[in-house]
């Protein structure tokens, strides 16, 4: 019991190191990508965090079984190299007890991956579609950020607004800059400066039609490069502002609760739930590959075979996202499906971890 604690130990610590850091790029880089759109006018600022957040479960299952399998390598690697693997076997521990002690410890992530993968990913997913089906019904002045310009209507409209307050009809923008590209051809591509003091959200109740309401307006108009700009000056203006998009349920099989995809005769639902299985069978798998693999000679260092397991899972990753497309795609029968990948990385595993060079207790004769 002790050796599996102290087993299980350094396994865990060195897994948790791995996936902080694993998960630290991929927030960022998931953060950058979002803030990229609030910029952009694509989406509110104020749900990129909420975002994150529901993405997070869904890195996790990619993290997990990745950090399981270098946390095993480098803990076990670090203790072949230091020669406490060698004192333990010499205390007794066999290849299969050590085998066994590691499982153990796996099961633990055996039990968090399948939360993730078969309720929690699904549900963050669901929560993301929709997050983002909302954006589409919100208007300019939602998605407006101060002292930004941003383009909206498929680049046709350009608008800039110094400041943005709170206001009971909405948000107010003072200080507005409106640039609108007006490209029929009795307008021979002329453009349009709106320049206001403030700008506001209306709806017209008869109809519905939504507005941006601008005061105090100073309006100039022509073709660029031509001299016969017309200049007006209004104290209210309003732009029509196009129709929002209707917010539907989201029908992403990734999005499906895990019991939706049982007993379902469409390809893409059964990949994705073979797919969200095999994030649970990778972790056996994986584990039963790297306790052999990382049997280093101390002379070798603890990282000497970090990277060809390294691309012996990546090779095993790629293959099951090939095998779920093909499956997706009604080219790979689901009889098949992803459990191909699984079995011939288990009789790898298998053939490794019988593979001689276990350094045991001799037999010493005595004559």
């Amino acid at each position: 019991m002790i050796i599996f604690r102290y087993l299980s130990k350094q396994i865990l610590q060195v897994m948790a190191s791995v996936t902080v850091v694993l998960l630290v790029v991929g927030l960022i880089n998931r953060f950058i990508q979002y803030l990229g759109q609030a910029v952009a006018g694509e989406m509110a600022s104020d749900i990129l965090l909420l975002l994150i957040f529901y993405r997070l479960p869904d890195f996790l299952l990619v993290i997990l079984p990745l950090a399981l399998f270098l946390g095993i390598l480098l803990a076990y690697g670090r203790m072949y190299a230091e020669n406490e693997m060698t004192v333990l076997i010499a205390s007794g521990l066999s290849k299969n007890r050590l085998l066994l002690h590691t499982m153990a410890a796996s099961s633990l992530v055996v039990i968090l991956v399948a939360l993730l993968s078969l309720l929690v990913a699904p549900w963050g997913i669901r929560n993301t579609e929709q997050l983002k089906l909302q954006q589409d019904g919100l208007t300019e002045l939602d998605l407006i950020v101060a002292g930004q310009f941003q383009v909206f209507g498929d680049g046709s409209r350009v608008t800039y607004a110094e400041r943005i307050g709170a206001d009971p009809a909405g948000r107010q923008l003072q200080n507005v800059f409106v640039v609108t590209n007006q490209s029929s051809a009795s307008d021979q591509g002329g453009i349009r400066i709106t320049v206001s003091d403030s700008a506001r959200p209306e709806v017209d109740e008869d109809t519905g039609a939504r507005y941006m309401r601008l005061e105090n307006v100073r309006q100039y108009q022509g073709v660029p490069g031509a001299a016969d700009f017309s200049i007006g000056q209004f104290d209210v203006q309003s732009i029509l502002l196009p129709e929002p998009a209707e917010i539907e349920d989201v029908e992403l099989e990734k999005a499906l609760r895990t019991g939706e995809l049982l007993n379902s005769d469409n390809p893409e639902f059964q990949a994705e739930l073979q797919w969200r299985l095999s994030a649970i069978l990778i972790i056996p798998i994986v584990t039963l590959i790297a306790v052999p693999l990382s049997r280093v000679n101390p002379r070798q260092g603890r990282y000497g075979k970090l990277v060809p397991a390294a691309l012996l899972y990546a090779l095993y990753y790629i293959l099951l996202q090939v095998s779920r497309d093909q499956v997706a795609d009604g080219a790979l029968s689901p009889v098949i499906g992803l459990w191909w990948v699984h079995g011939i990385f288990l009789a790898i595993g298998a053939a490794v971890y019988r593979e001689p060079g276990f350094p045991g207790r001799k037999k010493v004769s005595v004559q």
